[in-house]
């Protein structure tokens, strides 16, 4: 199990894998509630490359670089309806989503495969919207009674087992496989804290006003849900309290966000048997059994004191209280796919209160994700052939070579970095295996279900198939050509365990790679992109992991301390950086993508000086709209990260998200660069070129 790192997108929803992979942009919510609208779309038209039309002249890049290349963007641009925030990532996505759209109404129409009539199913029966308010809550009526029929805490295990492995209800924990920390050639076991219906512990444990208001609106949303599946209001209020109750043990005893940073501090390998006896009220073998493992002798339990706590919880919490937590899993995991009142209480909360978010999606929007994240590398085969061209994929390649030889250069040249731990940090970058655009070998859909109008059955199977696959991996070798993502999805990941950075097709698209502009522009935009994943293999998280995935401490003890206090100063600088009005970055939690940040557009610079020298000094000099190529480049840089966001979304993504906002990924990144203040001119002592800038790589 695998959970991503992210930079630009909301993290609402748990991911089903936990071991460390870092991605360039956030990825966004994807299902909340229902529209009155659930016809056809405009187009929604492609962004433009290094956009002259965004700057903002009368602002000085020397004082706030973000508002000089963003300013007329932010001016000219609100945040849609169905949006907490906006920016060019979600401008690239909505052009992919509505030709992906495309593709999916012609499959569901005239299907030519039998991939096509299989994805062009899943899709049309999600579009079924007067189907989805016929069944009201019948789909999930079966689940609901098998709860309502536990006799017994004993049989906790095999229920919650199924309910995981069958139904599509995270409930209580996560479970799946990932790679061994330690031995990273074979797949384990693992099992990690969650069962929250709010995005972080804090929102359980903290008594600030904004917390308190959000935590008394879940309590009412939850006797919402269970007042739409027969509960009176008085049964209702006090199935939430139970919910509550044991949602905020769960939470206390969960590991903090800051704490999982450091991998060590989530692999614990035990045998199954030291896992029972960690957990004697919990049946693992049952559970094991329900999920349908057998001959398991250990696992990584990567958050034992959440286990814990959850022991604590079994044994004090009655069986009518696990009852109405269990009932509370199921529906919170249908809600969005049920009937129109489930749709508009689970979006009128995690859209509305939560995040600010002032309508949801149109439907086509949401099934169109939903038919993606189901089955991405069946829509993604036909999606790549029409908008990916082999020309962008070698362009990359090319990019990828001059940004590693870039990351080489810096490796050698740092001054607070002793010979031996470079050999070992060049050792490393050599095995950085790339990955562009799409999978060698496509994903077999073959014994994934699919029947019309069955929505709830056709998501809770597409659940189930994903899971069994991260299942049967336990055991077995690695498979390194494997993919985390689908090819439309526009972001990136470096992946430490396997040691590759990977670009989906998605993201090699204009505003972040476009074939007919200067070098200068792509480098500044896909070219820092490649150079920030590159950069995660070496973060506070990276580069505890050698070039064969393995964690292992590779450094001597003196570099590890210069980099930590390196690291440090970052650290102290972003968590200056206000976002929401009186909330700021946690310059600990975003660590890592800062580092990456600064990091990527270093040797991304690096990279185009190199390649520009190539082509002689009339490339170097050459103006393009009145700007050199060293400033081309950083506009470029600064313009992916033009973006709003609700102040609502801003204060959970300060709790939550290990990424900072546009503003400072921009300032925060070339504030530390020489090349920017020589670039523009700028004087030692401006905000954007400060006396003691911080630098690690």
């Amino acid at each position: 199990m695998r959970p991503i790192h992210l930079s630009l997108a909301l993290l609402l929803c748990a991911s089903t894998a936990f071991a460390q992979q870092t991605m360039i942009a956030h990825p966004s919510s994807v299902w909340m509630a229902d529209t009155a609208s659930s016809g056809g779309p405009a187009a929604a038209p492609a962004p433009r490359s290094f956009d002259l039309d965004a700057i903002d002249k009368t602002a000085d890049a020397c004082t706030d670089f973000y508002q000089y290349a963003c300013g007329n963007w932010v001016k000219t641009h609100s945040i849609p309806p169905d949006q907490t925030r906006w920016g060019r990532f979600n401008e690239l996505g909505e052009h992919n989503r509505y030709l992906l759209y495309q593709d999916l109404e012609a499959a569901a129409k005239d299907p030519k495969t039998p991939l096509q009539k299989k994805y062009g199913e899943f899709y049309s029966t999600c579009m079924n919207k007067s189907a989805a308010d016929q069944a009201g809550y019948q789909p999930i009526e079966p689940l609901l009674k098998q709860v309502g029929a536990l006799s017994a805490k004993d049989q906790l295990p095999a229920l919650v087992a199924q309910l995981q492995s069958q139904d599509g209800t995270p409930a209580l924990f996560r479970f799946g496989s990932q790679q061994d920390d330690k031995d990273a050639t074979r797949q384990i076991a693992s099992t990690f804290q969650g069962g929250l219906g709010l995005p972080d512990r804090s929102y359980y444990l903290e008594d600030d006003a904004h917390t308190v208001k959000i935590r008394q609106a879940y309590i009412a949303h939850v006797a919402q849900m269970f007042q739409l599946i027969g509960d009176t209001p008085e049964q209702a209020q006090k199935e939430a309290a139970s919910v509550m109750t044991i949602e905020t043990g769960l939470a206390r005893n969960s590991t903090p966000r800051t704490d999982l940073r450091d991998p060590e501090n989530r692999y614990h390998l035990l045998q199954l048997s030291q896992l029972q006896v960690l957990t004697p009220a919990f049946d693992w073998n049952a559970y094991l059994h329900g999920i349908g493992i057998s001959n398991l002798p250990s696992l990584n339990v990567a958050t034992p004191v959440f286990f814990l706590g959850m022991n604590t919880l079994i044994q004090d919490q009655d069986l009518d209280a696990w009852k109405s937590y269990l009932r509370w899993n199921v529906v919170h995991a249908a809600a969005p796919y049920l009937s129109s009142p489930f749709v508009a209480a689970s979006f009128d909360f995690y859209g509305k209160t939560l995040v600010g978010q002032k309508e949801n999606q149109a439907r086509w929007k949401r099934c169109t994700t939903l038919t993606d994240r189901a089955m991405g590398e069946a829509v993604g085969q036909d999606w790549v052939a029409q908008h990916f061209p082999p020309s962008s994929k070698q362009s990359m390649q090319k990019m990828v070579v001059a940004l590693e030889a870039a990351m080489k250069q810096d490796i050698a040249t740092l001054p607070w970095m002793t010979e031996a731990t470079k050999q070992q940090a060049d050792q490393k970058l050599a095995e950085i295996r790339n990955k562009i655009g799409y999978p060698d070998k496509w994903r077999d859909y073959s014994k994934l279900k699919v029947e019309p109008n069955q929505l709830v059955a056709n998501v809770e199977r597409a659940d189930a198939f994903r899971l069994r696959h991260e299942l049967n991996k336990i055991g077995k070798p690695v498979n390194e050509k494997e993919w985390g993502m689908t090819p439309p999805t526009v972001n990136a990941y470096y992946d430490p365990s396997m040691n590759d950075i990977n670009f989906p097709a998605g993201i090699l698209q204009p505003p972040f790679f476009d074939p007919t502009k200067d070098a200068a522009v792509n480098y500044g935009a896909i070219g820092v992109v490649i150079g920030h994943e590159m950069t995660h293999g070496f973060d506070d998280e990276g580069s505890q992991y050698d070039g064969k995935g393995n964690l292992r401490m590779w450094w001597t003890s003196a570099d590890r301390k210069a980099f930590d206090q390196r690291t440090g100063c970052e650290v102290k600088e972003y968590s200056g950086f206000e976002t929401a009005p009186g909330t700021h970055l946690n310059g600990k939690l975003t660590l890592g993508e800062n580092t990456a940040d600064n990091g990527g557009l270093r040797i991304a610079y690096q990279a185009l000086m190199e390649t520009l020298k190539a082509e002689g000094q009339q490339a170097m000099d050459q103006k393009v709209d009145g700007y050199t190529p060293a400033q081309q480049f950083f506009i470029s840089y600064g313009q992916i990260w033009c973006s709003k966001a609700t102040d609502a979304s801003m204060r959970v993504s300060a709790k939550v998200d290990p990424h900072s906002i546009g503003k400072w990924r921009v300032n925060g990144a070339v504030q530390n660069s020489d090349a920017f203040g020589k670039a523009f001119g700028c004087k030692q002592g401006q905000p954007m070129m400060p006396e003691n800038a911080c630098r690690v790589w």
